[in-house]
């Protein structure tokens, strides 16, 4: 688009005439987020969504959650996933179908209602962990996994695990995806991300060898103990023999 500042203007004529409402209003939204005017295409899109049709108002909500995410609304993310959901459980997304038609990359594909409902719980799950409640976000991924699971989601549901220090439900996670056992797990984007959380996990757990041995949890005392024992080792010590160390003090004694 040569001059997307311009075309905001005719987005918006059109909205204010009537003239193709549901596609000048999102359309409009789309080239802010672009523009970096998240925060005005949300009021746009709050403000006008009145007059465009129902069957564009799921979409709108798709604009809205991209937007929210922009402008780091976790808050809102939550209260419009949630509504999808609801409507979801009332038969109300897909205009009552159980499946649509999307495009991804460019291309048409087939969304059941199955894979919709999974998504949206991952993207709740994902809004938790913003938030840091990782308690909530791990019982979402699990639900979502229930339904359709997928490498994105168990990996998130790893991570989950690790923020709450459950490192070995965390691991059997992991390598599941690891040995393609989920539906992505063959992408080099996920192995390269199980990789990460593997060497995360690395760092935070202790090696099997060291895990419940009696005295490993260190007390301060302890530690402080074993630093003062260092710096004594540390201390510049004379080159010289004991023996001449006596002699050298004998010496001092006598010139006394």
């Amino acid at each position: 688009m040569k001059d997307p500042e311009g075309s905001i203007l005719w987005f918006m004529k059109a909205i204010n005439e009537g003239d193709r409402v549901d596609s000048a209003l999102k359309d409009m939204a789309v080239v802010m987020k672009q523009l970096d005017r998240s925060e005005e295409a949300i009021v746009a899109i709050k403000s006008f969504r009145y007059l465009c049709s129902k069957q564009a108002q799921e979409s709108l909500d798709n604009v809205l959650l991209d937007l929210f995410k922009k402008c780091g609304k976790v808050e809102e993310q939550i209260v419009l996933l949630k509504q999808k959901l609801r409507q979801i459980y009332e038969g109300k997304l897909f205009n009552g179908k159980p499946i649509k038609i999307a495009r991804s990359h460019g291309k048409k594909i087939q969304v059941t209602i199955t894979q919709e409902t999974a998504r949206v719980l991952g993207n709740l799950g994902w809004a938790y962990m913003q938030k840091g409640n990782f308690m909530a976000a791990e019982v979402v991924y699990k639900k979502a996994q229930m339904i359709y699971a997928d490498s994105n989601k168990a990996c998130n549901l790893a991570q989950c695990l690790i923020k709450q220090a459950r490192y070995d439900e965390a691991r059997y996670i992991l390598e599941d995806v690891w040995r393609g056992n989920y539906l992505g797990s063959d992408d080099t984007k996920t192995k390269n991300r199980v990789e990460e959380l593997l060497l995360e996990l690395d760092l935070k757990q202790p090696p099997p060898f060291l895990q419940n041995i009696p005295g490993l949890d260190l007390d301060d005392d302890f530690v402080n103990g074993l630093d003062h024992l260092i710096n004594e080792w540390a201390q510049p010590k004379s080159r010289r023999l004991p023996i001449f160390e006596k002699i050298s003090t004998f010496r001092d004694q006598l010139s006394c």
